[in-house]
C-alpha cells in the first residue's frame, strides 16, 4: 500500500517542482522575451495563414520592428536594407558615382555642381549643364531614385551620358568612368575680415577631423588669430569625431564627455589628448536648433570649461547615444545604448517620456521662452526647472534641454513669400536662365576674383523685377510687403546662387555670409572670448 500511495506523491511533488521551478526561472532571467518572440511569430503566421488576402510577409516584419523602436525612444530606429547603403555612405563619407549635385528642373536632370575631385569634374562637366540622355536613352522626366539608379554605380565602371550645355549647338557626349566621391563635411573654410576665419561643418563622418584639421592648417598659413565654428544645422554623427574635434580646441587632459547606460561596458569616458596649435586660437561656436548630438558633445564641453564663448539658438537637445546592429538582411537597428554627459555633469537630452508621437517631440524642438540677451551668466534659464550646474569658472549653466548659448540671438526670420520662392526652387531655376543671358560678360567681369564680385556685383531694380515675374510663372504670387521685408535676403541669396555657379561653396557662403546677423555679432565678440579662456 505505501509503494501504491508513493508514485502519485511521488509525481505530484515532481510536477509541482517543475511548474515552480518555470515560474522561479521567470523571475530570474527574461522568459519575457521568449514569450514575446513566440506569440509575434504566431501573429505572422496567422497573418500568412488565414488573411483575406495574401500578405507581405518581409513588410509585416518590417512594420513591426518599426512599432517597436517607436515604443523605446525618438532616437531608436531601423534601417531598411535599400535604405542601409545611402545611410553608411553618409557616416562613411563617401560613395561610388560620376561625382555630381543635381536637381530636377522642368523634368530635365541639371547639373548644380560638379563634386570637387569626381570624373564629372575632371571631364569638364559644368553647372548648368543639363543631361539628357543615359547610355544612349533619353531621360527626360526621370526621377530622383532612377537618377541614383543610373548614375551610381562600382568604382571603375563606366556611363555615358549627353549633355545640352548653353550656346553650345549639339550635344556633348561624355563617357564617365565612375569612382569614389568624397562627401565633405566641412562645406567651406574660408578667411573673414580682421584675420578672423570661418569653418562651416554640416555632420560628424569618419573624414571630419581630417578635414577640419586641414581647413584649420590651411586658414592658419593665411593668418587666421581667431575663428568661428559653425555647427548650425549640424545633426550630429560619430561621437568619437565630436571628442576629437573638441580635442582641438581643449588643452591637457580635460573630460571632454563622458557616457552612462544600463549595461557597465556602454560607461565610457573621453578625455582631451592631444597639443594643437588651436588650443590658443580665441573661438566663437554658432548653434540652433538644428545643431544636435555630436554638435552639443562640442559646444558643450567648450562652454562647461570656458574655452569660448557660445553663440545663437539653443540646440536640440539629443544625449542619448545609439549603437548600430546590423541584421542578417543587411538592415540594421540603432538602438540607444547609453546618455551622454557634458564634462560638468549635464545631460543635455531634452524629456521625450511625454511625447505621445515622434512628430511632437520634433514638433517642440523650439525654445521660444527665451529673448535675445547676453546670456553670459545664463540668467535667462534661472526660472526654468532645468538642473543646474558650474563651469570651470563657476558660471551657471543649465542641463535638459539642449545647450543654451552664452549670447542668445535668433536667426532672422523669412517671410512666407520667400519660403514659397525656396519651396518652388525659384532661386535656382532663375539663375540658371540669368547665366544662359549673362554669364560671358558675369565670367569676363569678374573671372577668378570672387572679393571683387562679392564686394561690387549687385542685381539691379529692374532685374529683381524681371525675378518677381518669373516667380509669378512659377505659381508664387506677389506679396508686396513681404517682399519689402526680405528684399536684401532675395538679392542677397540671388547673388549667392550665382556666385556658387563659378565658386561653389566657396562663393555661396562668401555672398551670404555678409548678411548673417549671428556671424556679424560673433565678429564683435572676441574680446570676451579671449577674456572668459584666459588668452592674451
Amino acid at each position: 500500500m505505501n509503494k501504491i500511495f508513493k508514485v502519485p506523491v511521488l509525481l505530484i511533488i515532481l510536477t509541482v517542482g517543475i511548474v515552480l521551478g518555470i515560474q522561479i526561472e521567470k523571475i530570474f532571467s527574461d522568459d519575457s522575451l521568449r514569450d514575446g518572440v513566440r506569440k509575434l511569430n504566431d501573429v505572422l503566421s496567422y497573418s500568412q495563414r488565414y488573411y483575406i488576402e495574401e500578405v507581405d510577409t518581409p513588410k509585416l516584419v518590417e512594420a513591426a520592428i518599426r512599432g517597436i523602436t517607436d515604443e523605446l525612444d525618438p532616437h531608436s530606429f531601423y534601417i531598411s536594407a535599400k535604405d542601409f547603403q545611402a545611410v553608411e555612405e553618409s557616416f562613411r563619407g563617401d560613395f561610388e558615382g560620376i561625382g555630381i549635385e543635381f536637381q530636377i528642373v522642368d523634368d530635365t536632370l541639371t547639373v548644380v555642381s560638379p563634386i570637387t575631385g569626381g570624373p564629372s569634374e575632371a571631364l569638364g562637366i559644368l553647372p548648368g549643364d543639363r543631361i539628357v540622355k543615359i547610355d544612349g536613352e533619353d531621360c527626360i522626366a526621370i526621377t530622383n531614385d532612377q537618377v541614383r539608379d543610373k548614375l551610381r554605380g562600382k568604382a571603375g565602371s563606366k556611363v555615358k551620358v549627353s549633355v545640352s550645355r548653353i550656346g553650345v549647338a549639339d550635344l556633348i557626349e561624355y563617357e564617365i568612368t565612375r569612382d569614389k566621391i568624397p562627401l565633405y563635411s566641412v562645406d567651406v573654410s574660408l578667411m573673414l575680415k580682421d584675420k578672423t576665419g570661418y569653418v562651416s561643418v554640416s555632420r560628424f563622418s569618419e573624414t571630419t577631423l581630417n578635414e577640419l584639421n586641414e581647413a584649420l592648417i590651411e586658414l592658419n598659413q593665411k593668418g587666421m588669430t581667431k575663428l568661428i565654428l559653425d555647427l548650425r544645422g549640424n545633426p550630429g554623427g560619430y561621437l568619437s569625431q565630436a571628442v576629437e574635434m573638441a580635442d582641438l580646441f581643449i588643452d591637457g587632459e580635460k573630460k571632454i564627455v563622458y557616457t552612462e547606460g544600463r549595461r557597465k561596458d556602454a560607461n565610457e569616458e573621453y578625455f582631451a589628448s592631444k597639443t594643437t596649435p588651436f588650443e590658443k586660437v580665441p573661438l566663437i561656436v554658432l548653434i540652433n536648433h538644428g545643431s544636435a548630438s555630436a554638435s552639443e558633445i562640442v559646444s558643450g564641453a567648450i562652454q562647461d570649461w570656458d574655452r569660448g564663448l557660445i553663440i545663437g539658438e539653443t540646440s536640440f537637445g539629443k544625449g542619448l547615444v545609439q549603437r548600430q546592429f546590423t541584421l542578417p538582411d543587411n538592415s540594421a537597428i540603432r538602438l540607444t545604448i547609453s546618455k551622454y554627459f557634458t564634462p560638468s555633469g549635464r545631460s543635455i537630452q531634452r524629456d521625450y517620456k511625454d511625447k505621445k508621437k515622434y512628430e511632437e517631440y520634433y514638433a517642440n524642438m523650439q525654445d521660444t521662452s527665451l529673448s535675445e540677451v547676453n546670456n553670459i551668466e545664463h540668467v535667462a534659464e534661472q526660472d526654468t526647472s532645468k538642473p543646474l550646474f558650474k563651469t570651470n569658472k563657476g558660471r551657471t549653466v543649465y542641463g535638459g534641454g539642449g545647450i543654451t548659448p552664452d549670447y542668445i540671438l535668433k536667426n532672422e526670420r523669412i517671410t512666407n513669400y520667400t519660403s514659397n520662392l525656396l519651396r518652388q526652387n525659384v532661386f535656382y531655376q532663375y539663375i540658371l536662365n540669368y547665366v544662359e543671358k549673362n554669364g560671358k560678360e558675369v565670367s569676363s567681369t569678374y573671372r577668378t576674383d570672387l572679393s571683387k564680385y562679392v564686394n561690387e556685383f549687385k542685381f539691379s531694380e529692374a532685374e529683381l523685377e524681371k525675378f518677381i515675374s518669373f516667380a509669378a510663372s512659377k505659381e508664387v504670387d506677389f506679396n508686396e510687403e513681404d517682399y519689402r521685408t526680405d528684399k536684401d535676403y532675395i538679392s542677397t541669396r540671388l547673388k549667392a546662387q550665382l556666385a556658387r555657379n563659378y565658386w561653389k561653396n566657396e562663393g555661396w557662403y562668401s555672398v551670404m555670409l555678409t548678411t548673417d546677423n549671428q556671424i556679424e555679432k560673433a565678429m564683435s565678440l572676441f574680446d570676451e572670448a579671449k577674456q572668459i579662456a584666459d588668452l592674451k
